[in-house]
C-alpha cells in the first residue's frame, strides 16, 4: 500500500491560513509547495496564468488570494507584505529535455518579472527562494546561475544554491535547484551554514559557490533512507493496454527484463539513432514526470508478473502519488490536465523539508534580530 507524504483528509478544503509566517507565490500551479508549507507559511497571495492549475488548485484550497493572471500584469504596490517569496518560475529554456534558451528566453526570462516585482514592493520579503530544473546551475557554462545570482546579490541579498531530488522522499527521479536569499545582514542561525560544498551540493553548485560574492553554504543532515518504492504507489485493477510498446524496448532491456521474475519499471520513448525506444528503469524509482505535450513526455509503466509482460501509462493519480500527494487531492479536468498539475509542480515532502530545516528557522531569525 501507498503510504501517503501527509495523512488523508476528507474532501472539504484544505485551509492555508494558519501559520506563523506569510508568503508570495508566484508560478504557483497545483498549490503543491502551498500544501507542503502548510502551518509553517501561509499564502497572503499566489499567482499563475494556467487555467488548468488554477482549477486544481481552487479545488483544493481556499483560494481567495489566488489571482489567475499573467505576471507582467502584477504590480509589487498592490501585493500584501510578506515574509517569504517564493518563486518556482518556468524551466523549459533551462532543461536539458528543453530548447535550452536560457535565463532571457520567453518563458525562463519570466524570473525577471517576479524580480520587477521585488524592487516595486514597498518593503521587500527578507527571506526569498526560487526554484528550477538542474539546468539552472549547467547549462551556458553556469553563466545562467551566474545572471540571477548578480541579481539577488545587487537588490541585497546573499544566496546559495542547493540541490535536491525528489528520490530522498518518493520513488521518482526528480533533482531541482533550490536558492534561498536572505538580506544581507540578517542574522542566520550557524546550524544552517556550512564551511563548504556538502551532499546539498552538486559538483557544478560547488564550483558556482567557490567563484560567486555573497554565496552561503546552507547545510542541514540528510533526510532518513525512503523506505518505498514504485511498486507501492501503483493503482492495482488498471488495464494495461499499451503493450504494443514493449516492442520498442532495446535488447539489452529486454535481457534486464528476462532476469527478474517480477518487476515495476518505467520509461519514456526516446529516439535513438533514428529509431524508437522504450528505456526502461528497473530501480524501483520512476523517471522524471513531465509535462503531457508532445508522444514522448507521458511515462510508461511495464509490468513483469506471473511470467507475462504488460504495459500502460502512469495514472493520474499515480503521478499525483509521486509527487507526495494524498489521494484525497483532487485531479479534476482531463488525465492531461492531471498529468500536467503534476509534472509541472514541486514534489511536496521536498517543499515540506526545505520549509522544516531552512525556511522556518530563518524566519524566526532575521524576523527576531
Amino acid at each position: 500500500m501507498f503510504q501517503c507524504v501527509l495523512p488523508l483528509i476528507d474532501t472539504e478544503k484544505i485551509d492555508l491560513s494558519s501559520a506563523p509566517w506569510t508568503m508570495h507565490e508566484f508560478f504557483a500551479g497545483s498549490g503543491l509547495v502551498a500544501y507542503g508549507l502548510k502551518d509553517m507559511f501561509s499564502p497572503v497571495w499566489a499567482n499563475d496564468v494556467s487555467q488548468q492549475k488554477a482549477d486544481v488548485y481552487a479545488a483544493n484550497f481556499y483560494s481567495e488570494h489566488f489571482l489567475l493572471d499573467d505576471i507582467k500584469n502584477v504590480r509589487g504596490a498592490s501585493l500584501p507584505y510578506a515574509h517569504l517569496s517564493w518563486a518556482s518560475f518556468p524551466c523549459q529554456d533551462l532543461s536539458l529535455a528543453g530548447s535550452i534558451g536560457g535565463i532571457d528566453a520567453c518563458r525562463s526570462g519570466l524570473v525577471w518579472e517576479w524580480l520587477r516585482i521585488l524592487d516595486e514592493m514597498p518593503e521587500k520579503p527578507r527571506v526569498l527562494l526560487v526554484e528550477n530544473v538542474s539546468g539552472l546551475l549547467s547549462t551556458s557554462n553556469g553563466n545562467n546561475y551566474r545572471k540571477l545570482h548578480a541579481a539577488l546579490t545587487e537588490r541585497g541579498y546573499d544566496c546559495g544554491a542547493i540541490v535536491l531530488n525528489a528520490s530522498l522522499f518518493l520513488p521518482q527521479s526528480r533533482p531541482r535547484v533550490f536558492v534561498i536569499a536572505v538580506q544581507h545582514g540578517r542574522h542566520i542561525p550557524q546550524e544552517l551554514i556550512g564551511s563548504g560544498p556538502c551532499w546539498l551540493h552538486s559538483k557544478t553548485a560547488a564550483e558556482l559557490g567557490n567563484t560567486l560574492p555573497g554565496w552561503i553554504w546552507w547545510y542541514t543532515e540528510k533526510p532518513p533512507k525512503r523506505h518505498f518504492t514504485l511498486k507501492d504507489i501503483i493503482e492495482v485493477n488498471v488495464p494495461f493496454d499499451k503493450d504494443n510498446v514493449i516492442r520498442l524496448v532495446p535488447e539489452k532491456h529486454k535481457a534486464a527484463l528476462e532476469k527478474h521474475e517480477t518487476v515495476y519499471a518505467t520509461g519514456y520513448r526516446r529516439t535513438r539513432h533514428g529509431q524508437q525506444q522504450l528505456e526502461l528503469r528497473f530501480d524501483g524509482v520512476a523517471g522524471c514526470l513531465r509535462t503531457p505535450e508532445g508522444g514522448s513526455s507521458k511515462q510508461f509503466l511495464v509490468v513483469k508478473k506471473n511470467g507475462e509482460v504488460h504495459a500502460r501509462l502512469l495514472t493520474v493519480r499515480e503521478a499525483a502519488r509521486l509527487m507526495g500527494a494524498p489521494d484525497s487531492f483532487i485531479l479534476p479536468g482531463t488525465y492531461n490536465d492531471g498529468y500536467k498539475a503534476m509534472g509541472d509542480a514541486v514534489a511536496l515532502p521536498v517543499a515540506r523539508f526545505i520549509g522544516e530545516k531552512f525556511l522556518v528557522k530563518i524566519a524566526e531569525a532575521v524576523y527576531n534580530d
